[in-house]
């Protein structure tokens, strides 16, 4: 199995978003996202931006949108864990999230 990121490197960055959107995004990939921040604006040409910004700025993404994704997380989650049994997995939501809704490169 390749890895997810290896051509599409900015993807994490989104599938990290959904995560913080969802509050699930774990401590090291938030620190990661944090200290990538400069080789984000350089990519990037923007000053002063946290890589949340970046990332709304990059994907065109509304101010409702982490409203929206709550929603639907919270929705699904229910529905997930009545038919399945199982806590649904915030990650995996993310990853088919983000292949289902955004174009990513």
């Amino acid at each position: 199995m390749t890895d997810r990121y290896e051509e599409k490197p900015f993807l994490r960055f989104v599938d990290a978003w959904v995560l913080q959107a969802i509050g699930h995004l774990d401590t090291a990939t938030e620190s990661w996202c944090k200290a990538m921040v400069p080789q984000l604006q350089q990519s990037f040409g923007t000053i002063g931006q946290s890589w949340e910004a970046i990332v709304e700025q990059q994907m065109k993404f509304t101010p409702e949108l982490p409203a929206q994704i709550r929603t639907i997380w919270e929705n699904g989650k229910q529905r997930f864990e009545a038919g399945n049994g199982e806590a649904a997995d915030p990650v995996q939501f993310a990853m088919i999230f983000v292949d289902r809704n955004f174009k990513t490169g």
